[in-house]
């Protein structure tokens, strides 16, 4: 007889999923001939009559195998019109090695501490990019151990209690989901339900991670957690989100649904009912039409697009996720999925509506990408924006000429204020540095160079380097939209980025904190300025008006303010090579403005020879730049100054 249909109906969930007293397993096949479950519980006999599953009118085979509970391990055998042998689970939660199998798992099990986390507003997002396998780790004494091998999520709890004090809000790692080769950027990945396994740390070696989680637990006044909690990879990636709750700081994942693979292997989703391969549209979830080495999904097809969207949710649901990254939303609506895409961010809304949903879509209406779908849009809550970071790129690059070249600020000015259609500015994730332009495997025409080495190409940490390094930063946060930086974009990282364990000329050089002045000083900044952003709520959600642009003085300065509640903020940023005493600037509103921000003093913290404006100005000048006042205020050589007006 075939397995046992207790337990099962057209609601029961794909994959496997333990029930009292067995487990169902359940796949989707419509061509199959015959589908099997096989595992650690029936001597992995292939084609074992008990576990022969049964398929329904929608092309989905299933049943229940009693006595299999979590940490069984199994995969499915499908015989089909063209061949026959083992497939993982498609919805598998966990795979392990050596042999890729999948794993029953439990993902109750967890003791989540986030009961009390609420992640920020949207317009309050401080993102932080980074890349698990490279992002950190060190040994027992504090060397690093990155070299030929790829760090973990264990290895990048370390760092938590740092990304908390930096002030950012959220975190977002490159795809973590399982991929094929030895280490990726994370973006060809082929397993969606699995963490990538080798950013687990192997259950005999737990004690050390697990006595620092503890710590860390601890120190926010919340239990431990057992080794049994964190035995896979699955366990140590709810612990990471989960202490990054506990520190206050969201976690958006970034998810892959315009292609899957490269390289996919016999026993993967490819093919996955086993017909006659030779046509990738009979690929079953793919199409012929490839992008970055891989396939693009058939969105036309509704189990395939009900795959991605319960991924989505099951993101969001099982690992406590606060919104999710789209990765190249382009390439899903040049393929016909834009539909799929306002089927996915109305079900991610309703499965939990904090969620924020982020679309890297480069079309030229980008605005069309955030609209609701009533509206024809696709229904995402916020964009990528690629125009802060090339104007200032552009800026930047034209002031590493030296004193006498020219600079032209208006297409930063222009960055500034553009609204591109968007219904609030906050909508724009701005970013001058991310992990595409930064990777160095990517063509010279694909990458920049990180901000200090744009700033000044002959040397990174030169004055020049350091100085306009923080105008850009300073652009970037206390300008409008979301900002996100990349890991060590905020102490000054100057290299390039590799994915790869083995290359060590491109890794994110931790040890300058304490070896490179300037490194820790502009670690310093960064954190400062991040926490302006917190405590001024105009740089956050307020509207902007860049009243003056003087491209032969390398000055522009602009204004932020909440609608009718004033919050007014003045930001004047230069790129002169010499401090300029007296520049009259124009203010909207008289009286004492606070310097609540000077970045010249970051050089050299404290800077002896600081040039500033004593911690106050007095606008009780003339109307100046379309403002009805204005003050002679000292601007430093290559930097940002910020005047606050303190209400009432």
């Amino acid at each position: 007889m075939p397995a046992s249909q207790t337990h099962i109906g057209p609601d029961t969930p794909m994959g496997a999923t333990a029930r009292p007293g067995g487990c169902t397993f359940r796949c989707w096949a419509p061509r199959a001939l015959g589908v099997w479950v096989t595992g650690s519980f029936n001597g992995w006999s292939p084609r074992a009559e008990a576990q022969r599953l049964v398929r329904d009118p929608s092309g989905c085979w299933a049943g229940f195998v009693p006595g299999v509970g979590a940490g069984a391990q199994y995969k499915f055998y499908v015989e089909g019109p063209g061949s026959r042998g083992y497939k993982r689970d498609p919805h598998a939660r966990e795979i392990v090695a050596p042999d890729w199998n999948c794993v029953v798992t439990d993902p109750a099990a967890y003791p989540w501490h986030d009961a009390g986390f609420r992640p920020p507003a949207y317009e309050d997002l401080i993102i932080y990019q980074l890349h698990v396998g490279t992002f950190f780790a060190v040994d027992a004494a504090g060397a690093d151990r990155r070299q030929g091998r790829v760090a973990t999520f264990l290895d990048a709890i370390d760092r938590i209690p740092y990304l908390a004090e930096l002030g950012v809000t959220a975190v977002q790692p490159l795809p973590i989901v399982e991929f094929p080769t030895a280490f990726s950027l994370g973006y060809n990945g082929t397993d969606y339900f699995s963490p990538e396994f080798t950013y687990a740390v192997p259950e005999a070696e737990l004690g050390p991670s697990l006595r620092r989680a503890n710590a860390l637990l601890a120190a926010r006044g919340h239990a431990p957690v057992a080794a049994a909690d964190i035995r896979d990879a699955a366990g140590q990636l709810r612990l990471f989100v989960d202490l990054l709750h506990v520190h206050g700081i969201a976690v958006l994942f970034d998810v892959v649904y315009n292609h899957a693979g490269g390289d996919f292997g016999d026993e993967s989703l490819y093919f996955f009912d086993r017909v006659p391969q030779g046509n990738n549209n009979d690929s079953l979830y793919f199409t012929d039409r490839g992008w970055a080495g891989g396939l693009v999904f058939e969105y036309w097809n509704a189990p395939v697009r009900r795959f991605l969207i319960d991924n989505a949710v099951f993101l969001a649901r099982e690992f406590h996720v606060d919104g999710l990254r789209y990765d190249e939303v382009s390439v899903i609506d040049a393929f016909g999925g834009w539909s799929f895409c306002q089927d996915l961010t109305a079900a991610l809304r309703g499965a939990k509506p904090s969620a924020v949903q982020v679309a890297e879509y480069w079309a030229p209406d980008q605005a069309a990408c955030v609209r609701p779908a009533a509206e024809g849009g696709a229904g995402f809550d916020l964009v990528w924006h690629a125009g802060l970071r090339e104007s200032v790129r552009q800026a930047l690059a034209q002031a590493a000429g030296g004193r006498d070249a020219d600079v032209n600020l208006d297409p930063v000015a222009q960055a500034l204020a553009a609204w591109n259609g968007l219904p609030q500015r906050w909508r724009a994730v701005q970013m001058l540095e991310n992990h595409d332009v930064l990777l160095v495997a990517h063509e010279a025409k694909d990458r920049r160079p990180r901000v200090p080495a744009a700033a000044d190409p002959s040397n990174a940490r030169s004055w020049y380097a350091r100085s306009r390094s923080r105008v850009a930063t300073g652009l970037l946060l206390t300008g409008p939209g979301i900002p996100l930086l990349f890991m060590g974009q905020e102490f000054l990282e100057d290299k390039l980025w590799s994915d790869s364990p083995d290359d060590p000329d491109h890794r994110i050089w931790w040890d300058g904190l304490r070896q490179d002045r300037a490194m820790a000083d502009f670690l310093r900044f960064t954190r400062e300025l991040i926490g302006l952003r917190r405590a001024q709520p105009a740089l956050t959600r307020g509207e902007i008006n860049v009243f003056h642009v003087h491209n032969l003085n390398r000055v522009i300065a602009y204004h932020r303010w909440l609608p009718g509640q004033g919050r007014d903020v003045v930001v004047a940023a230069s790129l002169a090579e010499a401090t300029r005493h007296g520049y009259a600037l124009g203010f909207p509103r008289g009286g004492t403005w606070r310097e609540a921000f000077n970045s010249d003093v970051y050089d050299g913290w404290v800077n002896p020879a600081v040039a500033g404006n004593s911690g106050a100005i007095e606008a009780g000048g003339p109307p100046l730049h379309g403002l009805p006042h204005s003050a002679a205020v000292v601007l430093p050589a290559n930097a940002v100054v910020v005047f606050v007006k303190e209400d009432p």
